[in-house]
C-alpha cells in the first residue's frame, strides 16, 4: 500500500505515520473508556449510549481549542501537557450546567505528523479525559504540508455532558445576597497568550531559563520570594514549564460539591469557567439579568505569573483579572448559609477556595454586571 502512496506522500502527506500515530495512542484513549462506549478506536464515529437512572435527560455540549498556547509547547516541543488544557476548555464549561461529561472528540492539525509527538499530544488529551471522567471515543489528525509549518499544530475539542432537566443550572437561580466562591487556578490556564507571546519576543526571554530568575529581574527579590513561598511547585522549573502549567479541570470537584450541598439540604446556584475575558467577562454569566457581582480582589493571591507579565506589559492588576483569570479558574455561586460547606467540601478535594464575592442587584453597582471592592461581611 506504502507504493501506492508515494504522490501523495511526495506532496507531504504521509498517511503511514498516521496509521502509525492511531496505533501509539490506542492505549492512552482506552484509558478513558466508560461502560456507555459502544466499540472502539477505528471506526468512522464513536457511539455512546446514554447513561441509565435518567428520566428526562439533556446532552450539553461545548467545544474549544487552546489558542496561540500552542506556540510555546511547540517552541517547547513538549506535549504531554496541552491536551489537558484542551478538555478542561470544553469540559470545564460543560459543568457550569450541572452536567456530568460523558464524552470528548478532539481534532488535531499539524505541519508535519510525526507519530510519537501526535501520541503524546493525544495522551494528554487522553489524561484531560480521565480527570474530567469522560470517555475520549475518537478524533482526527490531520497533516497540513505548506499550510503549516512543520513543527506548527493546532487542536480543538468537543465535550458532550448529560445532565437531568430539572437539574440544569441556568444562570438564573442566584439571589441578591448570595456569597460567590472562587477556586484557584493552576496559572494562566490557556487565556491570553497572544499578550504573553509578544511580551516574551519583546523582552526576549529565555523559555528555558530558570522562572525564579525571572521574577527576580522584573519583580525582585521581595515578590520573588513571597511568590516561591507561595508556589514552591515552581522553585526548580523554568519559565517555558510554569506557562505549560495546564489548567486545572473542575469537573469532578464542582459535580461532588453540589452532591454534598444538596446531602446538607443546601443548593448550588450558579457556576462560571473564567476564561477568555476574566472575571469581568465571565462571573455575571452565572447571574440572572438585573444581578451582577461586587469581587474584592484582597481576599485571593494573584499567580505570580501574572505579576510577572503585568510588570513587563505595565498592566494594572484590573487588566490582569480581565484579561487572564486572576487567579480564579472557577467560581461558583451559593447561599449564605452554604458558605463554609462549599469551601469545606472543596478544600477536601484538594482544591483552594475562598470568599471572594458576592450577589448584588445592578443598580447597586452603578448599573454594571461586575464590580470590585471591599466585600461586606455575608451573613451565614
Amino acid at each position: 500500500m506504502a507504493d501506492e502512496r508515494r504522490a501523495y506522500r511526495a506532496a507531504g502527506v504521509d498517511v503511514r505515520a498516521g496509521e502509525q500515530a492511531v496505533e501509539l495512542m490506542r492505549a492512552a484513549v482506552e484509558s478513558t473508556r466508560r461502560a456507555e462506549v459502544i466499540g472502539g478506536l477505528g471506526g468512522f464515529a464513536g457511539a455512546v449510549t446514554l447513561p441509565a437512572g435518567y428520566r428526562e435527560p439533556l446532552l450539553v455540549s461545548a467545544t474549544d481549542g487552546v489558542g496561540t498556547k500552542t506556540a510555546i509547547a511547540a517552541a517547547l516541543h513538549r506535549f504531554d501537557t496541552i491536551g489537558i488544557d484542551l478538555v478542561a476548555m470544553c469540559a470545564d464549561d460543560v459543568v457550569c450546567t450541572g452536567a456530568a461529561p460523558l464524552f470528548f472528540l478532539d481534532y488535531v492539525a499539524v505541519g508535519r505528523l510525526v507519530p510519537v509527538d501526535v501520541a503524546e499530544l493525544v495522551g494528554s488529551v487522553a489524561a484531560g479525559c480521565r480527570a474530567a471522567g469522560c470517555a475520549l471515543i475518537g478524533g482526527e489528525t490531520a497533516e497540513h504540508p505548506g499550510l503549516m509549518e512543520p513543527d506548527e499544530f493546532d487542536l480543538a475539542g468537543f465535550c458532550v455532558g448529560i445532565v437531568e432537566r430539572e437539574r440544569l443550572l441556568d444562570g438564573t437561580a442566584a439571589r441578591p445576597g448570595d456569597a460567590i466562591i472562587g477556586l484557584a487556578a493552576s496559572g494562566l490556564h490557556a487565556n491570553g497568550f497572544t499578550l504573553v507571546r509578544s511580551l516574551i519576543a519583546e523582552y526576549d526571554l529565555d523559555l528555558g531559563g530558570p522562572y525564579q530568575a525571572q521574577l527576580r529581574r522584573s519583580l525582585g527579590d521581595a515578590e520573588r520570594d513571597a511568590a516561591l513561598a507561595r508556589e514552591p511547585e515552581h522553585a526548580l522549573a523554568t519559565l517555558g514549564e510554569v506557562l505549560l502549567t495546564p489548567t486545572r479541570i473542575y469537573t469532578q470537584a464542582i459535580l461532588r460539591l453540589r452532591e454534598a450541598l444538596e446531602a446538607a439540604g443546601l443548593a448550588l446556584h450558579g457556576v462560571a469557567h473564567v476564561t477568555g475575558g476574566g472575571l469581568p467577562g465571565n462571573v455575571p454569566r452565572a447571574l440572572p439579568e438585573g444581578l451582577g457581582a461586587r469581587l474584592d480582589p484582597e481576599r485571593w493571591p494573584m499567580p505570580s505569573v501574572m505579576r510577572l507579565f503585568g510588570a513587563l506589559g505595565g498592566l494594572a492588576d484590573d487588566e490582569l483579572r480581565a484579561t487572564f483569570n486572576g487567579g480564579l479558574g472557577m467560581v461558583v455561586v451559593v447561599p449564605p448559609a452554604a458558605v463554609a460547606a462549599t469551601i469545606a467540601e472543596l478544600g477536601a478535594a484538594g482544591q483552594r477556595a475562598w470568599l471572594v464575592g458576592e450577589v448584588m442587584p445592578v443598580e447597586d453597582l452603578d448599573g454594571q454586571r461586575y464590580a470590585e471592592g471591599t466585600l461586606r461581611e455575608i451573613a451565614g
